[in-house]
């Protein structure tokens, strides 16, 4: 299937930026959870700068992929496919149907923490280290939805 080239760019950009997000972010995780995470920790956040930022940057980091994904790669890719859906869970299910995520209600599921790591100050310690744990539980779906767009480009011969 020939694509225009606008799109064809707009996919192959994608594709580099899903890449690094996703090598950034795997990396970002490494160094967060080399020990465990827990409430001694979650403590010295306000004091360690260094363990401030990397979990700012998990944070962020997760939330960046999981963005890049969802609301641009596969809406970008299911329009070149000629399978646009008109919502994120539309898009999702037709994402799930053809194998890019292991599943929609678990993507969605991601979004909801995404958004409460994002948007909310969490003040209760317990709330906060089961929410980065539960998100550093997912970035293995994360890297593997990019992983699988990238490689679904390459068997279309749309990538670089």
């Amino acid at each position: 299937m020939n694509i225009e080239p606008n799109a064809r760019l707009r996919l192959q950009f994608l594709s580099r930026v899903v890449g690094r997000e996703s090598h950034h972010l795997n990396r970002t995780k490494e160094r967060l959870f080399g020990s465990p995470f827990t409430i001694d920790v979650v403590s010295r956040l306000a004091e360690d700068d260094d363990l401030s930022e990397q979990v700012e940057a998990f944070v962020s980091r997760f939330a960046r992929l999981q963005d890049t994904l969802g609301d641009k790669f596969i809406p970008q890719l299911l329009t070149v496919m000629g399978e646009q859906r008109s919502t994120l869970i539309d898009n999702l299910d037709v994402a799930e149907r053809l194998g890019w995520l292991a599943s929609a209600d678990e993507w969605l599921t991601m979004r909801q923490l995404r958004n409460q790591m994002v948007h909310e100050y969490i003040e209760d310690p317990q709330i906060l280290i089961s929410a980065i744990q539960a998100a550093r539980d997912f970035v293995p779906e994360l890297i593997s939805a990019a992983n699988k767009l990238q490689a679904e480009l390459q068997l279309r011969g749309w990538q670089e």
